[in-house]
C-alpha cells in the first residue's frame, strides 16, 4: 500500500515593497500578513506567530531568490538539502 502524501503546503513570500519602501510577508493569495521597515525585522519578528504551516520563500531586495523556510519545521520534507 502506497503511503499517503502531504497536500500542498500553503506558499507566502517576504520581499521588498519599493512604492511603500518596507518589507512584507505576503500569502499566496497576494494579500499582505505584515509588514516592517527592514527585513530582519520582519524575519526577527518571528514568522511563526503568522504562519502555522505553510513555506516562506524569502527574496532578496533585488527581488532575486534567497532562501526556503518550512513552518512547522517537521513537515519540511527530508529529502531537500537544508
Amino acid at each position: 500500500m502506497a503511503k499517503p502524501r502531504n497536500p500542498p503546503l500553503p506558499r507566502f513570500e517576504v520581499a521588498y515593497d519599493p512604492q511603500k519602501d518596507d518589507w512584507a510577508l505576503t500569502s499566496q493569495s497576494g494579500r499582505v500578513v505584515k509588514r516592517e521597515p527592514t527585513k530582519g525585522e520582519l524575519l526577527d519578528g518571528g514568522l511563526g506567530q503568522y504562519i502555522s504551516t505553510g513555506t516562506v520563500r524569502i527574496h532578496k531586495e533585488d527581488g532575486k531568490f534567497q532562501e526556503e523556510r518550512t513552518f512547522p519545521r517537521s513537515r519540511d520534507p527530508k529529502k531537500s538539502p537544508g
